[in-house]
């Protein structure tokens, strides 16, 4: 037996398996890259800035808007029909309003994979915490009455290690505070339609004027 064998065999279970992912470089090894994965927004204009030309696969993201209902949610609408119909589960904790069923199918969303929580103001984010921690869930949103770093923190934390997509939604005030959030949004509704400016993304610097949105054509 080689001594990197022996080695390997006193090691504790837990350790030999992790040490036996793919995914880990050995110093032995040439290094592979692996093909980042992402989810197209659904918006062309979006796509288009993003540096991996969708959302993320895992994370948070905050979109920040003056009000609740100017069209945040339909930002992420696209995606989340992809998700429901992939049959991976989508949560919503403590909306602001209760999610009317039909434009939600008419956005292609399954409504069997929808579910929603309803909270204390002070349950918000600790069930947000919990449902993206699970791994079990394909996105998770949440409107939490109040956020600080460090809770915003908590829920980046939990959607990495639940390989989950999480998105906060928060008051345009909120654009003064720093955020761990690795990607930050501001939606705003004019006539001409929404316009969204990338407050922080990871990987690229921000562009510095607006985005017009709209709808990807099928």
């Amino acid at each position: 037996m080689r001594a990197g064998q022996a080695g390997m065999n006193s090691l504790s279970p837990t350790l030999t398996a992790l040490l036996g992912n793919p995914l880990i470089w050995r110093g032995t090894k040439p290094a592979v890259v692996q093909q980042a994965v992402h989810r197209p927004t659904g918006f062309e204009e979006l796509d288009a800035v993003l540096p991996m030309r969708g959302w993320p696969a895992t994370g948070l993201v905050e979109i920040l808007s003056a009000a609740p209902g100017l069209g945040e949610l339909s930002l992420v609408l696209p995606m989340l029909a992809g998700l429901s119909a992939q049959q991976k589960p989508i949560v919503m904790v403590a909306p602001p309003y209760r999610p009317y069923a039909p434009t939600w199918h008419c956005a292609g969303i399954r409504l069997g994979q929808l579910y929603l929580a309803e909270t204390h103001t002070d349950q918000g984010l600790w069930a947000m915490e919990k449902a993206l921690r699970s791994g079990c869930c394909g996105a998770v949103l949440g409107w939490p009455a109040q956020a600080d770093d460090r809770s915003l923190r908590r829920l980046q934390v939990a959607a990495e290690g639940g390989q989950t997509l999480g998105f906060i939604f928060r008051a345009l005030g909120a654009a003064r505070a720093p955020s761990p959030a690795p990607l930050r949004l501001s939606l705003e509704a004019k006539p001409q339609g929404s316009v969204l400016q990338i407050l922080k993304c990871r990987g690229i610097h921000p562009p510095s004027g607006s985005i017009l949105l709209r709808p990807t054509a099928h």
